[in-house]
């Protein structure tokens, strides 16, 4: 059954009290307007939890916006959600339309840093962001006294002669959960084996982001990036005020799980939301997503930090190659996904926060 504000309904309560229930949940497809971002599809889903949010089928399936109860907890950049058209696949060239979002796919047959890997170049991050879905549709559906709202659509990163793999994504929302369930699966759709890298890329800002922010994380050890973030380790569960000067921080975390692999994390302002705090966490399976990046940078007019599952490390693909760690799929081979988002507040952050902290 629904709880909407503070209240339990069945069905058929419901049902008696609107013309429609997408008076109640509805995800609202349209092409965005203006600008760089003129023609790109984008999908805006209210389920009356104060959850709102944009998924963009224009840019490979991407969260945008991701908004809850008029706090936004994603990083927006300068750049904005611009077409496809704007990219610029050579070195860092990704930067000049990266639109930062709630989270964004760095993937799926590269990530990480430029390099050039057997002769091929490759930019930042990878191309898959920049790929516009096909077959995409949304469906709502009754499961008992459940109302569920489903958008799903295809990315595919192939070329005419070379190696082919598709994304298909499934994103979820029931009515008056503060919840997004998100089900991923990659396939290699070609005739032969394809390299394969996956960064769930999530932007978090502020109001969530903010000094003193906590980041909750079942770290069993944590390796810093470089020597500047060496020196920084001892601060990497927490997020500073802006300051003028970072180059930013970047750390991996190898993390606990129970005895499925199944593990997770959370970002929490205690500060907000009249004294009630907010709680964004993440719940994921480190059998398949058996990475996690953090990157910290709290430069002024910037304000961001990311906290990623991924199947890699970001150095780039002739590193994650040289080292022996580069994940493949051969012909017709797929993998799955599954992450389960939360937006939780006041008592509930205990509940999160303890079940993550039982991991270690």
């Amino acid at each position: 059954m629904a709880i909407l504000f503070g209240k339990e309904y069945s069905r058929m309560q419901l049902l008696e009290r609107v013309g429609d229930i997408t008076q109640l949940c509805h995800a609202n497809r349209c092409r965005l307007a203006g600008g760089k971002r003129e023609g790109v599809e984008s999908v805006f889903f209210n389920n009356s939890s104060g959850l709102n949010f944009s998924v963009i089928p224009g840019r490979g399936m991407d969260f945008g916006p991701f908004i809850y109860k008029g706090m936004s907890l994603s990083w927006r950049s300068a750049a904005g959600e611009a077409a496809p058209a704007f990219f610029e696949p050579q070195g860092a060239g990704m930067d000049r339309n990266y639109h930062g979002g709630l989270m964004h796919i760095s993937g799926i047959s590269y990530a990480g840093l430029p390099c050039e890997d057997e002769g091929e170049s490759l930019g930042l991050h990878g191309r898959i962001s920049n790929t516009p879905a096909d077959e995409v549709y949304t469906e709502g559906c009754w499961i008992g006294d459940d109302y569920e709202l489903r958008l799903k659509g295809r990315v595919r990163e192939a070329t005419a002669t070379g190696k082919r793999l598709e994304l298909t994504r499934t994103v979820s929302v029931r009515l008056g959960e503060p919840a997004v369930y998100l089900d991923d699966v990659v396939e290699n759709i070609g005739m032969e084996p394809a390299e394969h890298m996956l960064l769930y890329h999530t932007n978090f800002g502020f109001p969530l982001l903010d000094d003193g922010t906590e980041f909750i994380i079942p770290s069993t050890r944590v390796v810093p990036f470089n020597d500047f973030s060496a020196a920084k380790t001892g601060d990497c569960f927490t997020f500073p005020g802006p300051d003028s000067e970072t180059p930013g921080e970047l750390f991996y975390h190898e993390l606990s799980g129970d005895n499925d692999g199944n593990t997770g994390y959370a970002v929490i302002n205690r500060d907000i939301n009249n004294g009630k705090g907010l709680c964004f966490s993440i719940e994921f399976n480190r059998n398949v997503l058996n990475r996690f990046v953090e990157w910290k940078y709290s430069r002024r007019g910037y304000y961001a930090a990311e906290l990623g599952p991924s199947n890699c490390h970001v150095a780039g693909r002739a590193k994650e190659r040289a080292d022996g760690t580069l994940k493949f799929l051969g012909p017709g081979e797929k993998v799955n996904y599954r992450l389960k988002i939360r937006v939780s507040e006041g008592t509930g952050i205990a509940a999160v926060e303890d079940k993550i902290r039982r991991l270690t």
